[in-house]
């Protein structure tokens, strides 16, 4: 099955700036369009284009700086900063959070984005994904935007910093990034330890021994 490109998905592709520009000032309504970027031949579904940049990051496709540039394109134009939001279909910052767009999303938080929104009311919010992906510079900039930090989600009922830990714990080779970082800077900020399960809790306990910094926090 052959999938024909819009002209916003070929630009965006093809990092032409100057006529993703002039494409959005000739059509505005572009900016708030879904599209498919797809980063597997599964994903087809359309979004908007401030989430489906996130995805194009996510296959190294683009660096963080280009997706930023592009962001700020369609910003100027009118795209809404929470994308889909309206329709209860997710938000470009927890697409950032959730595929690895560090940079993209402290970006998304420095523009307004709604930084304790979870999809379809689930409780996962940008915090949680930030922390199971390792993402520690996001973390800290949410932190800084005064997100919640012990909201629970109702598919696993934990916090951001039990995602943090469950990364940890998982050893998933794929996802290791600052997951240890994420941690020290949730339990800084007064992550309530007490909303850890029993097995996580333990985790925890036992892997600040071999580290004085993170036992110092659990004091």
């Amino acid at each position: 099955m052959i999938f024909l490109k819009s002209k916003v998905v070929r630009l965006i592709e093809d990092k032409d700036y100057q006529g993703l520009n002039q494409l959005l000032v000739a059509e505005p309504i572009l900016a708030n369009e879904g599209i498919t970027i797809p980063y597997d031949s599964f994903c087809r579904t359309k979004a908007h284009p401030l989430h489906r940049i996130c995805d194009i990051v996510f296959t190294n496709r683009i660096t963080e700086n280009e997706s930023i540039q592009l962001a700020s394109l369609f910003l100027e134009h009118g795209a809404h900063i929470d994308g889909d939001k309206v329709k209860n279909e997710g938000t470009p910052l927890l697409a950032a959070a959730s595929l690895h767009a560090e940079q993209l999303g402290i970006f998304y938080v420095e523009n307004g984005a709604d930084i304790d929104y979870s999809y379809q009311n689930n409780g996962e919010s940008a915090l949680h994904w930030a922390a199971f992906c390792g993402r520690d510079k996001l973390v800290e900039c949410l932190i800084k935007a005064n997100c919640a930090i012990d909201n629970l989600d109702k598919t696993y009922n934990s916090t951001p910093l039990g995602w943090a830990i469950h990364s940890l714990q998982s050893n998933d080779e794929g996802n290791k990034h600052n997951q240890l970082e994420c941690i020290k800077l949730l339990l800084k900020n007064s992550a309530d330890t007490r909303k850890l399960d029993q097995d996580k809790s333990h985790y925890l306990q036992k892997l600040s021994k071999s580290d004085p910094a993170l036992e110092k926090l659990l004091v």
